[in-house]
């Protein structure tokens, strides 16, 4: 069966329809405001303040290096993709430049003016005016890659690898490694387990009177607190596996370049909880979560990935929806992680917890994200056509006259 040929259309609105940097520059001012505004809690109003001194930035007197360089380097993959969203979407190059800049610096003046209303927070004028720098530099830096279109030659690669309407797609596969980071029941076990589901509706439920025979049927279910057999948690570890692969099948062309993104899934995998077990529990304990049993469905995740090579885009959707709404299932019933307390312990006391806020919320949220587009990948036939390419109209009607023989 030979694919359809779509219809013509100019780079111009290739390029507005199919850049990632829209779907990756909202994710990552979500998780700017996340970082900014943790923990979310014992709000209040600044009564000592007057307004004009509310939107007044003070300039501690102390000096952190540390955080002077994430706020720095933090902002600056944001003015990059924001100046690039803009470009990409046919915007001139010095307006895209200046709506990243004065973006970034807007974004991160509306987060510490309302730092004022966190007493855990502290605002500063210099994590403003550092947030700010981030920001243009990161433009800076993204106005030259599409001056010597760099990213005309990645759009080239990516038509080739992936097909139309993929930018969200790539934005979850990109987001997939660092909700890894968080503590999971299992190896790649990612999803929200009924435990902390209970914990948190108790919570908002306890001091709600209207609410009060929900909380009581809330509070009646279970919540699992022994493990779970070894062959259900393999089972977790191979749907874990399956599900950011067959989410890359869905939009990636068949043959051997699902092959590397299978790999490349399993690397990521790997060195993404090594990474999360030496962040938590120390370097010498990076490979602690290398239990038995868990190299055995890792193997056989990555042999039904490639088995799977082959499969149509859509029936690769259907089965990602399928592997991953079992493996929410399978987390759901399984108890928190042992080394949970401690481990929150340890970035609550040291200096990486505002990214272990976001880590949970990636970690918790990814699966649910993914299955919903999988969905309408699955629901939309006209998502399954490939990149348009450009050829003459004398070219496409002869490729049609052959293609009806």
């Amino acid at each position: 069966m030979t694919d359809p040929l779509p219809a013509p259309a100019s780079a111009a609105a290739n390029s507005r329809h199919r850049s990632s940097a829209i779907p990756l520059a909202a994710a990552y001012t979500g998780l700017l405001v996340y970082a900014s505004l943790y923990p979310f809690i014992d709000w209040r109003w600044p009564g000592a303040l007057g307004w004009l001194e509310l939107f007044r930035l003070p300039f501690p007197p102390w000096r952190d290096h540390f955080d002077m360089w994430a706020n720095l380097l933090g902002y600056m993959p944001l003015g990059g993709l924001l100046c690039l969203a803009v470009m990409r979407s046919g915007g001139r190059a010095r307006w895209a430049w200046l709506l990243a800049v004065l973006g970034g610096s807007a974004l991160s003046y509306a987060m510490e003016v309302t730092q004022q209303f966190l007493p855990r927070r502290y605002p500063s004028g210099l994590d403003w005016a550092l947030n700010s720098a981030g920001a243009l530099a990161g433009a800076s830096l993204a106005a030259p890659l599409q001056a010597l279109r760099l990213i005309d030659r990645w759009q080239a690669t990516r038509d080739r690898w992936f097909w139309r309407r993929s930018g969200s797609a790539l934005a979850l596969l990109l987001l997939w490694p660092l909700g890894l980071l968080f503590p999971a029941p299992f190896p790649l076990g990612m999803g929200l387990g009924w435990e902390r589901v209970q914990d948190e509706l108790v919570g908002w439920l306890l001091d709600v009177t209207w609410a009060q025979q929900v909380l009581e049927m809330v509070s009646d279910i279970p919540a699992p607190t022994e493990r779970l057999p070894l062959v259900v948690e393999g089972l977790g570890m191979v749907l874990g596996l399956l599900g950011p692969c067959l989410l890359a099948y869905s939009i990636t062309r068949t043959g051997w370049r699902r092959a590397v993104m299978a790999l490349g899934a399993l690397t990521l995998g790997l060195a993404a909880t090594t990474l999360s077990a030496a962040l938590n529990f120390g370097p010498g304990h990076a490979a602690a979560w290398l239990a038995p049993g868990v190299v055995p469905a890792l193997l056989i995740g990555l042999l039904l990935a490639l088995a799977l090579l082959m499969v149509p885009q859509r029936l690769a959707a259907a089965l990602g929806m399928a592997a991953l709404l079992l493996l929410v299932t399978v987390v759901a019933q399984a108890p928190a992680d042992p080394y949970f307390s401690l481990s929150l312990q340890a970035w609550e006391q040291g200096r990486f917890i505002r990214f272990h806020g976001l880590a949970q919320w990636i970690g918790w949220l990814w699966p649910y994200a993914a299955i919903l587009w999988l969905a309408g990948r699955v629901a939309s036939a006209e998502h399954m056509r490939p990149m348009e390419q450009s050829k003459p109209a004398s070219t496409r009607r002869q490729a049609r006259e052959r293609a009806s023989r």
